[in-house]
């Protein structure tokens, strides 16, 4: 795993667009408000862009790859066509699967069951209907990480789909632990899934 996924406090911050088909994000370490990640969506299909500007945007597949600045692979996000309720995959920096999201059925704030790479559950992630607010959930209750939406100013909110979210992960989750990855992943997952 890349020593970037250390840190415990990231902002995320959403390119602007007005007509934009692919999501790009940019990582910052909020300590030195360096950019220490990208997130790009490079292999979008034509239909898949197409479908972006529909009401079927929610339903598109996505293929996420984040990178350092300088392209090394960090983690890829991925999901095929989701009719109903989505299944995101998650893949380390050599493609190869760590775990990913199962969205369950009923939640009123939108709610993730946490996969590891054999499909057992390693946490929940939890959202508030009244806010954009998600909580990673032990099973014993414990918090391993929180993302909240950060505004962004009035013009940016109004006028594009863009939005800027703070991933705080706790001291629990330990250095070089694969859940890093999933955590930093299901801020792009939650962006793409539930809020676009």
């Amino acid at each position: 795993m890349h020593d970037v996924l250390n840190g415990n406090l990231y902002l995320v911050k959403e390119h602007v667009g007005m007509f934009k088909a692919a999501n790009n994000y940019d990582i910052y370490d909020v300590e030195t408000n360096e950019v220490v990640m990208h997130c790009r969506e490079p292999n979008l299909g034509i239909f898949s862009k197409l479908f972006r500007f529909t009401d079927y945007k929610r339903m598109t597949p996505f293929d996420i790859q984040i990178t350092t600045p300088d392209g090394d692979p960090v983690c890829r996000v991925t999901r095929g066509i989701s009719i109903f309720l989505s299944k995101v995959s998650v893949l380390d920096e050599n493609d190869t699967p760590i775990g990913g999201f199962k969205q369950k059925l009923f939640s009123i704030g939108g709610a993730f069951r946490v996969l590891n790479a054999s499909d057992q559950p390693v946490c929940d992630l939890k959202g508030k209907w009244t806010s954009w607010d998600f909580r990673f959930l032990a099973t014993d209750g414990t918090e391993l990480a929180h993302v909240a939406k950060k505004w962004a100013g009035l013009g940016k909110e109004l006028f594009t789909s863009a939005d800027n979210y703070v991933l705080s992960i706790s001291e629990d989750v330990p250095p070089n632990n694969a859940l890093r990855q999933l955590i930093l992943s299901a801020v792009m997952c939650i962006d793409m899934v539930l809020k676009e």
